[in-house]
């Protein structure tokens, strides 16, 4: 499991307490990053119930170049992708996850994403062109499909996240999510939901400071003018 940190400790270590409290013996090793500069996690007086790692850049990196790192640490089976703003249900969650995850086809796993005052999260997506932007920002209209869903909360078979070379480092903030599910589906690969719900903050950047919007507009940019979209909007069509 990855979780990266940006200054958010106090968040980070409830999380944990969830996690240790409902694990329910599915959980291996979880491992922490810190992107900027913040102390310690402090370890439970029983001690953790799974073996934990924490690494600390030397200077901030991006989402998914902190995922990758913290996947080279990983020799389970499965690697889960987890944001610190989330807050989880029992262990009945990672059983669904991963009877999920292990159905043929299965590119990744993912449960249901309530916001905090109960509503459904947007994060399923259809595929992310100018125009979908335009129905769907201006026009108000509802998606069309599901091509990607946010990486908010992943359960990733390690083989698929291995072969696909993890996520693409050259999104530095924003898309990766949205370029890693549709070269899964390029692969043949389903993108799988469990109805288990759990809370998920979204703390969403890009809506409130200027750099979070620069790395969003530019990560866009990088989406449409790459080989990925164009691939998957082909082969949809195509099929």
């Amino acid at each position: 499991m990855s979780i990266v940190s940006h200054g958010h400790t106090a968040m980070v270590q409830d999380l944990l307490r969830e996690l240790c409290d409902g694990h329910g013996g599915w959980i291996e090793h979880v491992i922490v990053t810190h992107n900027i500069p913040e102390p310690t996690l402090q370890e439970p007086a029983e001690g953790w119930p799974f073996r934990f790692t924490e690494l600390f850049n030397d200077r901030p990196a991006g989402f998914g170049a902190n995922h990758n790192g913290a996947f080279e640490h990983c020799f389970s089976e499965f690697f889960c992708v987890l944001n610190p703003d989330v807050e989880l249900a029992g262990p009945e969650l990672w059983r669904s996850l991963v009877a999920a995850a292990c159905e043929p086809g299965t590119g990744l796993a993912y449960p249901v994403l309530l916001n905090p005052d109960g509503s459904l999260q947007d994060n399923e997506r259809e595929a992310v062109t100018p125009i979908a932007l335009l129905r769907r920002r201006l026009l108000k209209q509802p998606q069309r499909g599901i091509d990607w869903v946010s990486a908010a909360f992943w359960l990733v078979p390690a083989q698929n996240y291995r072969r696909l070379g993890g996520f693409d480092e050259r999104f530095f903030m924003y898309c990766e999510d949205t370029d890693f599910c549709l070269r899964l589906r390029i692969a043949g690969l389903g993108l799988r939901r469990v109805e288990v719900a759990v809370v998920h903050q979204a703390m969403r950047g890009s809506g409130r400071e200027v750099r979070h919007l620069a790395w969003h507009l530019r990560s866009l940019w990088r989406l449409w003018t790459g080989p990925v979209l164009r691939r998957y909007l082909a082969d949809v069509t195509a099929s």
